[in-house]
């Protein structure tokens, strides 16, 4: 089955159809203070955020890896 006109959504959006659904009136408590131009803009910072976060995971199991390690010093 293919959906020509489908639009991605989260589940931030399912989860404000389903607050406006169960609770009319609700206001949220905050809004956010910059929204991404676009839907390309979105995925480009989420993939920046992605590669980043694997970088830092990377390095710190790469680092925890190399300190239990012997060093390649002879012993005497």
């Amino acid at each position: 089955m293919t959906l020509k006109h489908a639009e991605f959504g989260g589940s931030d959006d399912h989860a404000e159809e389903a607050i406006t659904e169960l609770h009319p009136g609700y206001k949220p408590w905050f809004a956010p203070f910059w929204e991404p131009p676009g839907g390309e803009v979105e995925s480009l910072l989420f993939a920046l955020q992605a590669a980043l976060g694997a970088g830092v995971l990377g390095y710190g199991l790469g680092f925890l890896r190399a300190s239990r390690e012997p060093s390649g010093e002879a012993r005497v």
